[in-house]
């Protein structure tokens, strides 16, 4: 299957989800993150992404919380529309959210931050394959951001679904490291 196949397929299965089933399974993939997190207590400058809801993404606020009172530096990232950049934010508090044009949550409080102290990237994908190519929506700002972070920075995406056989990667692609689903961790 071509990417945009791939990207078809996985944004209907998403949508096939129901309420319920996604707070179970966002449940689970927050559990088999803190026991990820639990085994690397080094890292403690993590890069969340802020889940839209409504295309049904793996809900981390809870997630967000728990690590903000034990002190861990969260930041996220903001889209400048302009240059069509992602911007590394400081995450201090959840409750002081607003939404952007797309209907992502972003921080009213935007103090743009170096990345250079990020040690781990939870990204949000349609579907990742067995070496740890990832799809997300198509637009490239993950690659581009990932792409400006030190090597050895963890990329982990979470995903409610298994990763598939195999997803053709480009030149320009980052894989990730790891993938959390609610059932497994993959490493690659």
């Amino acid at each position: 299957m071509t990417k945009e196949e791939i990207r078809v397929l996985f944004k209907e299965k998403r949508k096939q989800l129901k309420g319920e089933e996604i707070d179970r399974l966002s449940i689970q993939i927050r559990q088999r993150v803190r026991d990820f997190l639990n085994e690397r207590k080094q890292l403690r400058h993590i890069h969340l992404f802020l889940p839209i809801l409504k295309l049904k993404e793996v809900d981390v606020f809870p997630l967000i919380d728990e690590l903000l009172q034990e002190g861990h530096e969260l930041y996220t990232s903001i889209l400048d529309a302009k240059s069509g950049v992602l911007e590394t934010v400081c995450l201090t508090d959840i409750q002081d959210l607003d939404h952007d044009s797309w209907g992502i949550p972003i921080p009213r409080q935007k103090q743009v931050v170096s990345t250079d102290p990020i040690q781990l990237v939870l990204i949000p994908l349609l579907a990742c394959d067995k070496n740890g190519n990832r799809i997300g929506y198509g637009k490239g700002y993950y690659d581009g951001f990932l792409n400006t972070l030190a090597s050895d920075v963890l990329k982990v995406g979470l995903n409610f679904f298994q990763p598939i056989d195999q997803i053709e990667a480009e030149w320009h692609d980052i894989p990730l490291d790891v993938c959390i689903t609610p059932s497994e961790v993959f490493l690659f």
